[in-house]
């Protein structure tokens, strides 16, 4: 979760979620998984994660980044 001062229109940093999913997504290549990961998302934010991870949605609030998306985002953040 993000810090209490970087919610809202008046966050200190941009980029803090993506940069998070980023990583795992690197540990995912780094420890053979192809980068993919999983996780379960408020569902106010299923809508956001797809938008701006191109995460998939599941079913419920489950949601994963296949290999593609995670390459996008580690290139992206590192």
């Amino acid at each position: 979760e993000s810090a209490k001062f970087n919610k809202g229109k008046n966050k200190l940093y941009e980029g803090v979620a993506g940069n998070l999913f980023a990583f795992a997504c690197r540990l995912s290549f780094d420890k053979g998984f192809l980068g993919f990961i999983a996780f379960d998302a408020k569902s106010s934010l299923i809508d956001h994660y797809r938008t701006t991870l191109s995460a998939t949605h599941y079913r419920g609030t489950k949601m994963f980044i296949d290999s593609q998306s995670a390459l996008t985002l580690v290139k992206k953040y590192f």
